[in-house]
C-alpha cells in the first residue's frame, strides 16, 4: 500500500494485514471458535428439555451465538491496532475511511466463518425439522456478520483509550444490533416457513447500508480524536 492508493486499495491492504496478523495469532479459530461450540452444547442445559424440543431451540441458538461470538471477533480485531500503528498509518496518508472499511470486512469474514463452521453442529445436535435453502441462508449470515462487524468497529474506535472499553463497547454493540438481529433471523425463519423475505431482507439491508454511510462518514472524525 502506497500513499495515494484507491479507496478500494487500501481498503484490502488493511483487511489482508488484519488477516494475516489472525492468521499467526490464530486466536479466533483456536479459542473463540471452541468456545462458540461449546455455547452451543451447553444452552439447551439452561432450558426445561421436558417442555422444550431442541429443534424449537436450534435457530436462535445459532443466531445468539452468532452475535456474542461475532461481537468478541468484532471488538478483538479493533483492539489489536495500537496507536503507534494508527498514526502510522494516518502519517501514510491511508483514508480512515478505507482503514474503518478494511478492519470491518476483516472482522466480518473471520465472523461469517464461525458461522458457518457451527452451522452443521447445531444442526446436528438440536436436528431442526425444516431446513433453509443455503444459499440465501448464507447471504442473510453474511449481512449479519458484515453489520455486527462495521457495528463493533465504530464501537471500537469510540471506546478507544478508555479504561473500560472492554465491557463499555458490547453494551454499545448489543442493544443496536437489536435490527440486525431481528433482520437475519426473520430472513431465515421466512426462508424456512416459505413466506416472502422481502421485510426482513430489506430491514436487514437497510441496517448495513446505514451502518456503512456511518462508519464512513464518520471515520475521520473518530481517527483526528483518537490519534
Amino acid at each position: 500500500m502506497t500513499p495515494g492508493s484507491g479507496f478500494w486499495t487500501q481498503t484490502f491492504a488493511i483487511a489482508r494485514r488484519d488477516l494475516m496478523i489472525e492468521s499467526r495469532g490464530g486466536e479466533v479459530f483456536g479459542v473463540v471458535l471452541p468456545f462458540a461450540a461449546v455455547a452451543v452444547f451447553v444452552v439447551p442445559l439452561a432450558t426445561d428439555a421436558l417442555a422444550t424440543r431442541l429443534e424449537q431451540l436450534a435457530f436462535p441458538v445459532f443466531w445468539l451465538v452468532g452475535l456474542l461470538f461475532g461481537m468478541q471477533v468484532a471488538l478483538r480485531q479493533t483492539g489489536t491496532e495500537t496507536l503507534v500503528q494508527r498514526r502510522t498509518l494516518a502519517l501514510l496518508g491511508v483514508d480512515p475511511a478505507a482503514r474503518f472499511a478494511g478492519r470491518s470486512l476483516a472482522a466480518a469474514l473471520l465472523t461469517t466463518g464461525v458461522m458457518v463452521v457451527i452451522a452443521p453442529l447445531v444442526v446436528m445436535f438440536y436436528d431442526p425439522d425444516v431446513m433453509p435453502d443455503i444459499g440465501p441462508s448464507f447471504l442473510a449470515v453474511l449481512g449479519f456478520s458484515l453489520g455486527l462487524s462495521m457495528l463493533s468497529t465504530l464501537a471500537g474506535d469510540v471506546t478507544v483509550g478508555l479504561r473500560t472499553r472492554s465491557s463499555l463497547a458490547p453494551l454499545i454493540v448489543a442493544p443496536i444490533s437489536v435490527p440486525l438481529l431481528i433482520g437475519a433471523s426473520q430472513t431465515l425463519e421466512s426462508l424456512i416457513l416459505d413466506r416472502s423475505t422481502m421485510a426482513p431482507a430489506l430491514l436487514l439491508t437497510v441496517t448495513v447500508l446505514s451502518l456503512a454511510v456511518t462508519g464512513v462518514l464518520t471515520a475521520p472524525a473518530l481517527e483526528d480524536a483518537t490519534t
